[in-house]
Order: C-alpha cells, then sequence, then structure tokens
C-alpha cells in the first residue's frame, strides 16, 4: 500500500464570471521515502495540488488517502502534522518582526501541543546552520539560510511528507545545489516522503527517480525520471525539456 494515494483530484476557481479548471482528474501515489518530482509552467496546476494537499483548500472532486485512509476537509492535528509544506518564498514564510527561533517555536507547539519544545541545536545541525543564526531576523538571512530554516521549521513537526513548492527558484545554482542535497539527506536520515515541485525537468532529475508531468490541470506523462528526460512521449514534455536546453 502507497503512503499517500491522489483519487481524481479535480479543482476549478471563478474569476469574473468564468470557470477556470486548475486540475482536472489527477491520479498518482507516492511510496514511503520518495522524492516524486511535479514538473510543469506556471498555471499548470503544480502549486494548486500542493494547496489541497496541505489542507489549505479542498478538493471539488476526488479525495487523498494516507495509509489507505481519506484525509477528511477538517483534518486532525496529527493529519496536519503529517504534511508540511515548504514555500517558495522562505523569506516572506517568516514572520519579519519575529527571530527565526520563536517562529520555528510557534509552529511546533501549534502543531504538537503548548508543551512541545523543538531542540533548536538539533535542528541548526540537521540544516547544517550555526544556531546563533536562528536569534537572527529573517531580513537578517541570506536566501539560503532561510530555506534551510524553513526546511527546519517543517522537518521540527516530524511529517510523514514534505511538500516543496519550487523551493531553489529563488536561488542562485550554487545554493540550489546545496539545497537539493540537504533536502535528499534529509528525507533519507528521517525516512521521509516529499513532493518536489519545479518548473525545472533537470532540477528534478537531481533529486527524484519518478516525475508527473502536469499541463493545464491534467497530467499528460509520469515515469521514472530517466525515461521521461530520456524519451519523453509527449509533445508537451518534449517542450519543458527544450526550454531548459534553450536557456542553457
Amino acid at each position: 500500500m502507497s503512503l499517500l494515494e491522489a483519487r481524481d483530484i479535480s479543482k476549478s476557481y471563478r474569476r469574473n464570471g468564468l470557470r477556470t479548471d486548475a486540475l482536472r482528474d489527477v491520479r498518482f501515489t507516492l511510496d514511503d521515502g520518495e522524492i516524486l518530482g511535479i514538473v510543469g509552467e506556471s498555471g499548470s496546476g503544480k502549486s494548486t495540488l500542493l494547496r489541497l494537499l496541505s489542507g489549505l483548500e479542498k478538493p471539488d472532486r476526488g479525495e487523498f488517502l494516507l495509509d489507505g485512509k481519506p484525509l477528511p476537509a477538517k483534518r486532525t492535528k496529527e493529519q496536519y502534522r503529517a504534511i508540511q509544506m515548504i514555500f517558495q518564498d522562505a523569506p516572506g514564510s517568516f514572520q519579519p518582526r519575529r527571530r527565526v527561533a520563536a517562529s520555528i517555536r510557534e509552529a511546533v507547539k501549534s502543531l504538537c501541543g503548548r508543551a512541545a519544545e523543538p531542540d533548536l541545536d538539533k535542528l541548526c545541525a540537521l540544516v547544517g546552520l550555526s544556531p546563533d543564526l536562528a536569534q537572527r531576523y529573517p531580513r537578517e538571512l541570506s536566501g539560503g539560510q532561510c530555506q534551510r530554516f524553513a526546511i527546519a521549521r517543517a522537518v521540527a513537526a516530524s511529517p510523514r511528507i514534505l511538500l516543496c513548492d519550487e523551493i531553489t527558484s529563488a536561488l542562485d545554482v550554487s545554493t540550489q545545489a546545496q539545497v537539493l542535497r540537504l533536502l535528499a539527506d534529509i528525507c533519507r536520515e528521517k525516512h521521509m516522503a516529499a513532493l518536489f515541485v519545479s518548473h525545472d525537468l533537470s532540477v528534478v532529475s537531481c533529486l527524484c527517480s519518478r516525475v508527473l508531468v502536469l499541463y493545464e490541470g491534467s497530467l499528460v506523462e509520469e515515469g521514472p525520471v530517466r525515461r521521461v528526460i530520456g524519451a519523453p512521449e509527449e509533445a508537451y514534455t518534449k517542450r519543458l525539456l527544450d526550454s531548459v536546453l534553450e536557456v542553457r
């Protein structure tokens, strides 16, 4: 049995009286400890899928199953804790007037109870940062440092699944590589699964063994990363690969 299963997930929005389908009948599975890539251009439905999975929104149709059991629209703290999001804008995901350590403590207490106290020294060691940096405000940190602390905050609640929404897109190439290695190491050490969203197949290929390709809300291709990159079956996947090659 898969750790997570998505069954026919659909979501639409109304803007200016018109309906837009953000996701249409998306199905996939995620195994325990797996890092699954999700790629597609802006507007393909990637971020919508993560918002639905995190419980920030609910699907119009379909359902998610965790350990074979449906995830309800109103989740328990344990169900929220099991699936944690790491946002693209790491500095913006922290309260600007609160030190990073305080933000991490607040997140853990809200999910694990007021008596819970994160071990900040261990969390900082896990993400390769000095504990002294946790006493700074987000504006006093680099983008890479903020992203590492965002990972630490998500991991602090001991989730089963990490949702990674374009978490390297705002970083330079060398910092990107460091964060990718860090995420892979943490998932392996903590035996966590992850959904890694990106518009860039080459980034996904560094981290994931399997990938889903979304286009205008539909799942158009899936399979092992090497096969999808080496011999894509869909024209849209080929265009994504061509766009990476043109930029580089």
